[in-house]
């Protein structure tokens, strides 16, 4: 693989046991460029250890008075040098090769895990943690790998250079081979507490990453409840824990840097003194010892990469533990799509609770525990969070169709929906059917004022479909990004749409507006709407209650206002007190009759009505309706 070539068509199946059974995978599957880089950096090392030898050959000669031994020194410190080049050249751009296409492959699998696991991967993992992971950790994973490659053929320069200085002069060739071990397994000792103090140093440069990316995504509401500073001085102080960490980790990699330099020094001084020793008594020549002298001084070359592929793993083996653990994420229901790839139509079923939005129809969902909401959202598009039964679509359950055709078919808009930085064209540029045009979309959201908004914020464009939306939407309000995020979702116009509270952030005025656009556009379409705003509820054509993770109540809005206390309450937010003054209890959850209010006994073993009913005058029964009402039936 080339980098002209990235990206890769399949990057493959990660083995994410552990992090290095991770890395081990990525090596054999970069088998063929590990190759290439090993061969250049033979080349080029064996080139460079050449040197002395040749250098050797030619004072021997001069010595010896020998033109044509010079000569031929002569032409080997040329070939030598030429392959010192070119091995050089082309070992970097192996290993850069293969760093970059190690650091690709990971980022392509991350990201074909996050559109995998969708919304439930920053519930399971920290986003600074997926943050850190997809930048950070990455580029150290690609170090190790190239590393590799460049490791083994200066252990594999180190051996030949032994057994050629064993073979040329002996009596110094042992001298090196004793003590090249030493210098190789001199640090080993010190790795553990350097790879300890790497590990706590990435912990808390993790943790300062999840900080910072809470501290940004959360300034708007800091700044608005005084809390900027708080974060900024825990953020400071997470910040001075990773340079403390960071020093201390330095501080051990610099020992180890220093031995690497200190022992071969050692080792160079007792080969100079028993090489002199040895050239008094005429045992060996000038020549031999100017080339043992050489090779041990260049061997101090390859023997570096000894330190680096220490550092280099150190450094990647908490990156691919990190990486390994968020690749080894799985959806809690997956067949890997054993039915074939088709959009399925007809009614969503939730077998969970009991949930049924019939198909064509508009069904709000009311549920009191927004974290139960979110959970039943997310299993009606097909990919929940936990295990459980698959929610149907037209009978056919969405965890056995192939994750794009269930994706196709339900589309879920979560209550903090995410813009992309781009323009509001990119941002709309999603699949659809091509049956809803953009601008029907933005009116149905009503989002004139945020066009009006995004072109006066973009000098120079007058159409706002150029305008360029800042990332995450930003220098937008929450209400506008919100109607941005729902005209996107009703471009798509899926079989099914799914919205969790998709008018939280948006006034009394403009949301009923919304709810009217929304039905209207997708009159004939599966709409859901997770909510408790009564003018969404009062525009649905059917709501169905949910309590204690089932069906409880179905019905129209005003309805179930007058039958059922516990869906009054979720919709008024109706508290135990103003309750308890009605002389009303809310039923347990297994049922039961529902007492009667104050002076008015059930009769005929009916059950009471709560309140009278109201006037269809299109008006919603507020409190103070209610309570008139009760008064007025009391009274009668």
């Amino acid at each position: 693989m080339q980098i002209q070539d990235l990206p890769y068509p399949d990057p493959g199946v990660p083995d994410a046991r552990s992090g290095p059974r991770f890395l081990w995978w990525l090596f054999r599957n970069q088998l063929g460029g590990q190759l290439k880089a090993l061969a250049w950096g033979m080349v080029h090392f064996v080139s460079v250890s050449a040197l002395p030898f040749c250098v050797g050959v030619a004072v021997q000669a001069v010595v010896d008075r020998s033109g044509a031994r010079l000569a031929l020194a002569g032409g080997l410190l040329a070939l030598c040098c030429v392959g010192n080049a070119l091995g050089d050249t082309f070992l970097h751009r192996a290993a850069v090769t293969n760093w970059i296409t190690a650091a690709a492959r990971v980022q392509q699998l991350l990201a074909r895990k996050t559109a995998v696991l969708g919304a439930a991967l920053t519930r399971r993992v920290a986003a600074g943690e997926v943050v850190a992971v997809s930048t950070g950790d990455v580029e150290k994973i690609g170090w190790f790998v190239e590393a590799v490659s460049r490791f083994t053929a200066a252990a594999l320069t180190i051996v030949l250079v032994c057994v050629a200085l064993v073979v040329y002069e002996p009596a110094l060739g042992v001298v090196v081979i004793l003590g090249l071990p030493v210098l190789a397994l001199a640090v080993l000792p010190l790795l553990p507490r350097a790879t300890r103090r790497a590990d706590v140093q990435r912990e808390k440069a993790g943790h300062a990453t999840e900080l910072a990316s809470d501290t940004v995504a959360g300034l708007r509401v800091l700044r608005g409840i005084g809390g900027e500073e708080l974060f900024l001085d825990r953020y400071r102080s997470a910040s001075q824990e990773v340079r403390h960490a960071a020093v201390r980790s330095a501080r051990m990699w610099s020992l180890i840097s220093a031995i690497q330099v200190l022992l071969p020094g050692l080792l160079l001084v007792g080969v100079v003194w028993h090489g002199v020793h040895l050239a008094r008594q005429g045992r060996i020549g000038v020549g031999e010892l100017v080339t043992v002298y050489s090779s041990v001084m260049l061997l101090t070359y390859p023997l570096r990469h000894f330190e680096e592929i220490a550092m280099a793993y150190s450094f990647s083996r908490p990156s691919a533990k990190r990486a390994a653990r968020v690749l080894a994420l799985e959806r809690a229901t997956d067949t890997a799509g054993s039915r074939p790839a088709e959009v399925p139509t007809g009614d969503l079923y939730d077998p969970a609770t009991g949930l049924l939005a019939s198909r064509g129809r508009f069904t709000a969902v009311v549920c009191g525990d927004p974290d139960a909401a979110g959970r039943l959202a997310e299993r009606l598009g097909g990919h929940p969070s936990e295990q459980g039964e698959s929610a149907l679509l037209g009978g056919v359950p969405l965890d056995e169709l192939p994750l794009e055709s269930a994706r196709t078919a339900v589309l879920v808009q979560d209550k903090d929906p995410v813009l992309l930085s781009g323009t509001l064209r990119e941002l709309l540029d999603v699949p659809a059917s091509g049956a809803v045009a953009a601008q029907d979309a933005l009116a149905a959201a009503q989002c004139d004022d945020v066009l009006a908004a995004l072109t006066q914020g973009s000098p120079g464009v007058d159409d706002p479909m150029d305008a360029r939306i800042t990332e995450r939407g930003r220098s937008l309000s929450g209400g506008q990004r919100q109607r941005l995020a729902l005209a996107r979702s009703l471009i798509t116009d899926p079989e099914a749409l799914v919205l969790d509270e998709p008018t939280s952030a948006v006034d009394s005025h403009t949301e009923a507006r919304i709810a009217e656009g929304v039905r209207t556009l997708r009159a004939g379409r599966t709409t859901v709407v997770f909510t408790s705003s009564p003018l969404l509820l009062d525009r649905a054509d059917r709501i169905v209650f949910l309590h204690d993770g089932e069906v409880a109540a179905v019905g129209g809005h005003r309805e179930l206002l007058h039958t059922d206390p516990r869906y009054r309450a979720v919709v008024t937010r109706e508290t135990d007190e103003e309750t308890a003054a009605r002389g009303q209890t809310v039923p347990a959850a297994g049922g039961g009759p529902e007492p009667a209010l104050k002076g008015r006994p059930a009769l005929n073993g009916e059950r009471p009505r709560d309140r009278e009913e109201t006037p269809d005058d299109g008006a919603l029964v507020d409190d103070d309706v209610l309570r008139r009402l009760e008064e007025i039936e009391e009274t009668a």
